[in-house]
């Protein structure tokens, strides 16, 4: 009993999910909409019938009615109603859905089940069909009509076509099919030569529209075929009319026809139309044509009874024709410039003109003629100047104040146009301005003056950075009142013209007024190349080449310099555009920035390329100061040198002279007693060992060792060495001596003979016996009373005797 009490709750709720999911909508629960279908943003009510009995499983608990408008809950009310039922009622103030499905749900065991679903559709009444026309096809006798149908209605909607005739009840015509906005009426539904009223009806389930009736024969509306050009001519000749012949199709030649023609220039893209051309077939003839001219022609036909409504033909393929040409007409455009040619009486002239207009060249001009005087009549005067070109160069005498211009083609010559050369003296004007008209043009407006002007003359030139001349590039303006002009020809965006204005008066011509204007204007294509042209430890001076005209695109407004380091934020100064160079205060020293250079026009800026830039340490002046500082203490210490070079006593303070042995009393004098006992030299002076100012050891002979004479020196007694002392100053001893292991050698000291060892000069002298002749061995010991021998012995007597 257990185990079946815990499994009947899930088998109930399987149960009633199988009910509700399959055969809630059977009988369960019940949707009503009123109405199913309604204007868009209107109301909407609906009611959702629960029957407790029929929902197994919900016999005993409590129902609980909701609502979904598609995915979106929506809330209703609930009440309990008759037999045991539950209803809920729900109220869309303002349904904007043109389509959606309401569904009735149950919420059971936490979960909500749909009962019953109600699909909702909202939309607006059918839109009136408008223009509606139709064309009677002759080969099968359909009648083909066709209309713009009006704003969708998001609803299912009906169209059909219906006609009547006089007498006859509305039937439909026929259905479009596709949604598509035509069909055509069968010739069985049809009258043909009487009138019909045919109308398009609209119908969907909020209303019905229909389109205006059209009231029409159907042969009024055929459609007929194109009529065909058979020639064109020039008739008579020398006229500007034309005689044209044409013949209509196959399938209309038993109609009376209404036809119009249209022709053009080749170059002109208007249409000209020729209308009240009536007949079934024939000729047309029509004036006012230009002479010389390429023309095209078509036409086209319809019934000529037919009413406002009735269906134009197509236009006939084209067929082209040339008038015949006659003789140039008018007056010829022209303006010169003259100067002297040297010194030799001779004016050279630049004449300019401007070709004539179509109208008057009748035809294709061959050529222009320029001569001296008008032609007359049996004599043509000389030429100076023909040319298939609109401006000659020439040279006449300088005494001419008139040339004559005309113009020629195949069939003859114009009038000759006078054009006298007058000088430019004349009042100028008070002033000159041009704007932009448009991307390829210019307006010109100036200031007239208060004398009569005939005329005025625009020139304008490119500004290029290689000079060049248009020759076309001037026209002129009839109209003395006019203050304004528009130019077009060869304007350009993005590039400077320089413009002049002449004023024409009676008898001269006016001193030109110039401006210079851009059409269009851009930011610069580039900007300068900034160059350093001065540097110090606080100032920086650049500067820049002025940027080439094809590459300013418009009026260079200024020169803005930008310029920072590392641990400075950016500056930045405006420099006028007139100016190339510009100085930067202010800098650190020994600092490392990076400048650059923006140019702008009123359209826009463009930067340069970024210099970099090092300040020095110290100024100019300061390195001038420095570098004749030096230099002063430089020519301080040679002045000094010198001075030290020519004066002795201050030479012989600072460098004292060495006594030259060679020279020295040391040689020549000679002791008067040897005494016994050691000489006491520094008695006079402090005690202490012997100063020694120079002592030179030199080599001694090769082969011979200190103590080994030959046997003829070694009987000779030995002399007592004398002390060699020489007082220079008091209390100044200088003591000098030359050692010699084996003798004297590279230098003489005293005068020949010379002894080979120290000796002393009386001893030298006395000796006379046992070998006196010969040379006195080397002493064993130095004698005590030789200073300069007593300092051998005492600071290297050991390397002495080795």
């Amino acid at each position: 009993m257990a185990r079946r009490g815990g499994g009947t709750p899930f088998l109930r709720q399987l149960s009633l999910l199988l009910l509700l999911h399959l055969g809630g909508t059977l009988g369960c629960g019940s949707v009503t909409v009123s109405p199913r279908i309604v204007p868009l943003g209107s109301a909407v009510t609906a009611s959702c019938t629960v029957q407790r009995e029929l929902c197994h499983g919900l016999e005993q608990g409590r129902v609980r009615i909701s609502w979904m408008l598609d995915n979106k809950p929506v809330a209703g009310s609930q009440r309990q109603g008759p037999r045991g039922t539950e209803v809920s009622n729900l109220t869309l103030p303002r349904f904007n859905h043109t389509q959606a499905r309401l569904f009735c749900c149950v919420e059971w065991n936490g979960t909500r089940q749909r009962v019953d679903v109600a699909e909702i559709r909202a939309g607006y009444p059918p839109a009136k069909p408008l223009n509606l026309s139709c064309v009677l096809n002759l080969s099968d006798y359909g009648l083909t009509c066709q209309w713009q149908q009006g704003t969708d209605s998001h609803l299912p909607t009906s169209v059909v076509l219906k006609c009547t005739g006089s007498r006859a009840q509305a039937v439909t015509g026929c259905t479009p099919r596709g949604g598509h906005s035509h069909c055509t009426v069968p010739r069985r539904l049809l009258q043909l030569y009487r009138q019909m009223e045919i109308w398009v009806s609209a119908t969907n389930a909020l209303g019905t529209a229909e389109s205006e009736h059209l009231c029409i024969d159907p042969m009024d509306v055929a459609k007929l075929d194109p009529p065909t050009l058979q020639s064109i001519q020039s008739i008579p000749f020398q006229t500007d009319c034309i005689a044209l012949a044409w013949d209509v199709a196959s399938g209309t030649k038993h109609m009376e026809l209404q036809c119009e023609l249209r022709y053009r220039a080749l170059e002109d893209p208007a249409w000209a139309l020729v209308t009240g051309i009536i007949g079934q077939a024939g000729t047309a003839q029509h004036c006012g044509f230009l002479f010389g001219t390429q023309y095209r022609f078509q036409m086209r036909c319809r019934r000529s009874s037919a009413s406002a409504l009735a269906s134009w033909s197509e236009w006939s393929p084209g067929r082209n024709y040339t008038t015949h040409e006659k003789a140039p007409t008018g007056k010829l455009d022209a303006w010169w410039g003259a100067q002297p040619a040297g010194a030799g009486g001779r004016l050279e002239v630049q004449l300019r003109w401007k070709a004539p207009r179509q109208r008057e060249a009748n035809g294709r001009v061959l050529g222009y003629r320029v001569t001296l005087s008008p032609r007359r009549r049996g004599r043509d005067p000389p030429t100076i100047c023909n040319t298939t070109h609109t401006r000659c160069n020439f040279s006449v005498p300088a005494a001419t104040r008139r040339v004559y211009l005309s113009a020629y083609n195949a069939a003859g010559e114009s009038a000759p146009t006078e054009v006298i050369l007058l000088e430019r003296t004349g009042q100028p004007l008070a002033g000159l301005q041009a704007v932009p008209g448009g991307e390829h043009s210019l307006w010109v407006r100036w200031e007239a003056p208060l004398a009569p002007v005939t005329a005025y003359v625009l020139e304008w030139q490119r500004v290029a950075a290689e000079p060049g001349h248009c020759s076309g590039c001037w026209q002129m303006e009839r109209d003395g009142a006019a203050t304004t002009a528009l130019i077009r020809d060869g304007i350009e965006p993005f590039q400077r013209y320089n413009i002049s204005l002449y004023p024409l008066y009676e008898g001269t011509v006016g001193v030109p007024v110039h401006t210079t204007a851009y059409s269009q204007q851009k930011a610069p294509s580039r900007a300068p190349k900034l160059h350093l042209k001065r540097i110090s430890k606080s100032e920086a001076e650049l500067c820049w080449e002025p940027l080439p005209v094809e590459v300013q695109n418009g009026f260079i407004t200024s020169y803005t310099i930008f310029w920072a380091s590392s641990i400075t934020n950016v500056a930045s100064a405006t420099v006028n555009p007139s100016l190339s160079s510009f100085a930067i205060r202010g800098l650190k020293p020994s600092t490392l920035y990076k400048v650059h250079i923006m140019a702008s026009t009123a359209a826009g800026s463009t930067n340069g390329t970024s210099l970099t830039l090092v300040t020095t340490v110290l100024d100019d002046s300061e390195i001038q100061f420095l570098f004749l500082s030096l230099g002063l203490v430089f020519v301080g210490l040679m002045a000094l040198l010198i001075c030290f070079q020519k004066n002795e006593r201050m030479k012989e303070q600072l460098w004292p002279s060495v006594p030259d042995p060679a020279n020295s009393s040391l040689g020549k004098w000679v002791p008067a007693a040897v005494p016994q006992e050691p000489l006491q030299v520094l008695a006079a002076r402090e005690p202490g060992p012997a100063a020694i100012s120079t002592v030179t050891v030199l080599e001694g002979e090769p082969g011979k060792q200190p103590g080994k004479e030959p046997p003829g020196l070694a009987a000779a007694p030995p002399a007592l060495p004398r002390p060699y002392v020489r007082q220079e100053g008091p209390g100044e001893p200088v003591q000098y001596a030359r050692v010699g292991g084996a003798g004297y050698r590279g230098q003489r000291l005293l005068p020949e003979p010379a002894p080979r060892f120290y000796e002393n000069l009386r001893g030298r002298g006395d000796g006379g016996g046992g070998g006196g002749g010969g040379d006195w061995g080397f002493l064993e010991e130095p004698p005590a009373t030789f200073p300069l021998l007593q300092g051998l012995r005492i600071g290297g007597a050991e390397e002495l005797h080795e």
